[in-house]
């Protein structure tokens, strides 16, 4: 049970507290919170002549949040550097709630100015950070558009930065669109106007990519710039970003997240159209070789045609017709030779054989004086044993046969 339920009874319609009791107890639980340490910028400073208190506003860089700091005069007056707006400060102070007013303040006791070294230590661990995250990894960086039909500016209004912009855009290719949007590029306001301005540009699609443009500048004037949040709306954008901050040795976490990075806006306005007097020379530079290179094929084409047409098969096609039939009349009379001189040779063969065989045969035996001696039955008489007297004999001469028969000697 808490000591509100023990030391007062429950609020009803018919037993409502007043506002004093409200304000009271807020007050008192604010009160308990004891001293506190608290970082943010600084956008007022009061301290009028004569009193005793300084008021100042202390608002948190990344939200739509302030808070009133109430402190001694001195406190602000006697500070070297002196406050001003924008400056990132640690205050110790103890809230409190004033009760005829109903807001809350701070009462500050210390005030701590953020140095250089904090805040780029800062800086570097946030870089760590997002870089784990891959928010700087090269593979999501989108090439921008060769000619973007509308560029979105996001500058300040007026600045150097958009004149470099619009002028070095507008030079390499007069017909460039431009939507501007100015807003704050340092101070407290900067990081919600330039994500407002961020949004309404990524939501139009007639917006091909988007130019964050800003001048040179300390590094408590870029640090909008390195803002996590502004740095996670970047990586967001479905648009490509260009960042332009700065000089060349000015590098907020903002160029590592966008898509390309441009060391000036005069750099940026080179960067998002291309030169009309360059594209105008390549197109008529490609022109020229796509003429020699037409040119030329045609040419050897040409030359190709010449060779075919000189080449003896088509400058006269009957004479490859004509050389193969003589070919074929050389075959044939090839074949006619062998085939005469085989006929020849056998004819010879077979007239050598045939006297060959005239002469070993009984014929030309006969024709020499013998007789071939037969029995009437046709034997060949071989002895005189086998024709006693009175065989019939037959006997063959060369031009005929003769009867005779076996008598006695």
């Amino acid at each position: 049970m808490t000591e509100t339920s023990v030391t007062e009874p429950a609020t009803t319609a018919e037993a409502p507290w007043p506002v004093r009791t409200v304000a009271r107890k807020i007050a008192g639980w604010i009160d308990r919170l004891g001293a506190v340490w608290v970082e943010g910028q600084i956008t007022q400073v009061s301290a009028k002549p004569g009193t005793g208190t300084a008021f100042l506003t202390l608002r948190d860089p990344v939200a739509d949040v302030s808070v009133t700091l109430t402190c001694a005069v001195g406190l602000v007056r006697d500070r070297q550097p002196p406050l001003a707006d924008g400056c990132r400060v640690v205050v110790h102070g103890k809230p409190s709630l004033h009760l005829s007013r109903g807001t809350l303040s701070l009462r500050v006791d210390e005030i701590r100015a953020v140095g250089i070294g904090e805040l780029l230590a800062r800086i570097e661990r946030l870089r760590r950070l997002l870089d784990a995250e891959g928010l700087f990894d090269p593979r999501r960086k989108r090439r921008l558009p060769l000619l973007p039909g509308c560029v979105g500016l996001i500058t300040g209004r007026a600045s150097a930065a958009e004149r470099d912009v619009l002028s070095n855009a507008t030079a390499r290719w007069p017909a460039v669109r431009f939507q501007v949007q100015n807003v704050a590029v340092q101070g407290p306001l900067a990081v919600a106007q330039i994500i407002d301005a961020l949004t309404v540009l990524d939501a139009d699609p007639t917006v091909d990519v988007i130019v964050l443009a800003r001048g040179g500048g300390s590094v408590e004037d870029l640090l909008p710039f390195s803002d996590e949040a502004l740095c996670r709306a970047v990586s967001r954008c479905l648009t490509p970003v260009v960042s332009a901050i700065g000089h060349e040795p000015d590098t907020p976490l903002v160029d590592h997240v966008a898509d390309k990075r441009c060391s000036t806006p005069t750099d940026a306005g080179k960067c998002v159209v291309p030169d009309v007097a360059e594209e105008t020379a390549a197109l008529h530079q490609l022109r020229n070789r796509c003429h020699r290179a037409l040119y030329g094929w045609v040419d050897r084409e040409r030359r190709l045609l010449d060779a075919l047409r000189s080449r003896p098969v088509v400058a006269d096609p009957s004479r490859l017709l004509q050389e193969r039939g003589q070919i074929v009349v050389d075959l044939r009379a090839r074949a006619d030779r062998a085939m005469l001189g085989g006929l020849r040779a056998a004819q010879q063969g077979l007239v050598h054989t045939s006297a060959r065989l005239t002469t070993l045969g009984p014929a030309a035996t006969l024709a020499r004086g013998y007789a071939v001696v037969q029995r009437a039955n046709g034997a060949v008489l071989r002895s005189i044993a086998d024709a006693p007297q009175g065989t019939g004999l037959r006997v063959r001469l060369s031009d005929g046969a003769l009867r005779a028969v076996v008598t006695d000697d």
